[in-house]
């Protein structure tokens, strides 16, 4: 006696949806939404206290605009003379010219949130510093050093209560 089975065929093949959570920021401004996405990423900074900190230095040295000059001057790149520019104010004469070479190699605008945040990430100076906001767990006023040695801020001004005001708006979705 011979027994022929037939064989079954599969079942259905459904695809997963994969869900990707970060931390959002619904309250934020474009630029800032921007700039927390980038940061997340491009960086694997997964740490709210420390992006939290990130962000928080950031508006204290130009409010989220790319475009600023310090003393207040909205103006492009090539436009301000004295003092620093953009997002993090890159003041030194070897970091500001590093922006305008930097968007000229990899065809960004130097003056946009997007050509500044894709320098201030690949930046030496912040990828010196990346490991310890990578770090997790930490509070901000840690994460406040690794901002001090990437910034090299002379005043600490309000950045530590900015950063926690970012603590607050953000929301793991």
């Amino acid at each position: 006696m011979f027994f022929f089975f037939q064989p079954t065929p599969p079942p259905a093949v459904v695809p997963l949806e994969v869900l990707s959570k970060s931390w959002k920021c619904p309250t934020c401004n474009t630029n800032e939404k921007y700039v927390l996405q980038q940061l997340q990423d491009k960086t694997n900074i997964g740490d709210r206290n420390a992006l939290a900190t990130i962000m928080g230095n950031i508006k204290s040295e130009s409010n989220f605009h790319p475009n600023i000059c310090e003393g207040g001057a909205r103006v492009p790149y090539n436009r301000c003379h004295r003092g620093g520019y953009g997002l993090i104010q890159w003041t030194t004469s070897k970091r500001y010219a590093g922006l305008g070479k930097f968007c000229k190699k990899y065809g960004c605008d130097p003056s946009s949130i997007e050509g500044q945040t894709r320098y201030m990430i690949n930046e030496s100076q912040f990828q010196k510093i990346l490991p310890e906001f990578q770090g997790m767990g930490r509070p901000i006023h840690q994460y406040m050093v690794g901002a001090y040695y990437w910034l090299g801020w002379g005043i600490k001004g309000r950045r530590e209560h900015y950063a926690h005001q970012y603590y607050k708006k953000f929301v793991w979705s």
